[in-house]
């Protein structure tokens, strides 16, 4: 058996997507072997999941499962057991916790974290928010943002924000552009303002990519620069200069996000958000508090 290739059977009764997650998470610490990736999703009847385990008979390899359906898994364990394969249910550690802790068995009811309910349609509104405010468009909806993110252009804040609203934050981008004045709607937010900047090395990198997209003719944002300095090391590193110093002299955190993932980045926006509203909590305490920046 070559021990340095394996299948690996992700079977869920939703979209598989904390499945992925783990997956992502863990393989990556094995950087010789080479893993194939089964995805089997929306598993929620037995003649689906009779699809699986022809499937895994077929390319045996381990199995992790998020299947809440007691039968189901009964049967999954069952033909997994006869393979001699070994099947992992993943959150049964945390519902043992939590059933311990609550008294009382939990629901066995798939897909209960995609219902309709007010925390999906806050992600919808906020993905629309985004849509509506990317790159400093509708600066009087600013007030209505969760966040708002400023930088040089390339430098992730588009991605950032549709991270953002999928986890229902409001999340608005400004571009900031050396020399011109200070973008309108930014002195009367009530929410956090953050910096992302990276290396010049990187941003050049990203420019010259887009670049080659776009056929070398420029930025169509509010940046209309020539190429050549759009992507000029001296003045790269000027405009970084500048906007690091732009957001410092306005108290604005900034994130360096050159060696960051969006998830990453993301997870820090969100450290910095739950920051200023503790800031502001204490501060309602023992007076007035100026409400814009970070």
């Amino acid at each position: 058996m070559d021990t340095d290739r394996i299948n690996l059977h992700l079977v869920s009764d939703a979209t598989g997507e904390t499945l992925n997650s783990i997956a992502r998470a863990t393989t990556v610490q094995f950087e010789h072997a080479q893993i194939m990736h089964h995805r089997w999703s929306l598993i929620r009847t037995r003649f689906q999941l009779h699809r699986v385990l022809e499937g895994i008979e077929a390319e045996p390899g381990p199995v992790l499962s998020t299947l809440v359906d007691r039968a189901l898994r009964a049967e999954l364990e069952t033909t997994c057991g006869r393979l001699n394969v070994q099947v992992v249910n993943v959150l049964d550690p945390v519902m043992n916790v939590l059933q311990a802790c609550i008294g009382t068995q939990a629901a066995a009811r798939p897909g209960r974290q995609y219902v309709l309910n007010a925390d999906y349609f806050s992600r919808i509104d906020a993905m629309h928010y985004v849509l509506a405010h990317d790159d400093g468009q509708a600066q009087p909806g600013l007030a209505e943002a969760d966040v708002v993110l400023v930088g040089v252009s390339r430098s992730s804040k588009t991605p950032t924000c549709f991270y953002l609203a999928n986890r229902g934050i409001k999340a608005a981008n400004v571009p900031l552009v050396p020399n011109l004045t200070e973008p309108l709607g930014l002195s009367d937010v009530k929410c956090p303002v953050i910096g992302l900047t990276l290396a010049p090395e990187a941003l050049i990198d990203i420019r010259r990519h887009r670049l080659r997209l776009i056929g070398g003719g420029g930025q169509t944002g509010p940046m209309r620069q020539d190429s050549s300095e759009y992507v000029d090391e001296d003045a790269v590193k000027a405009e970084l200069l500048w906007a690091r110093r732009f957001c410092n002299a306005r108290g604005w955190p900034t994130i360096d996000v050159t060696r960051r993932s969006i998830e990453e980045t993301a997870a820090t926006v969100l450290q910095l958000i739950e920051a200023w509203h503790d800031r502001q909590a204490k501060a309602a305490q023992s007076g007035p508090v100026h409400q814009s920046g970070a």
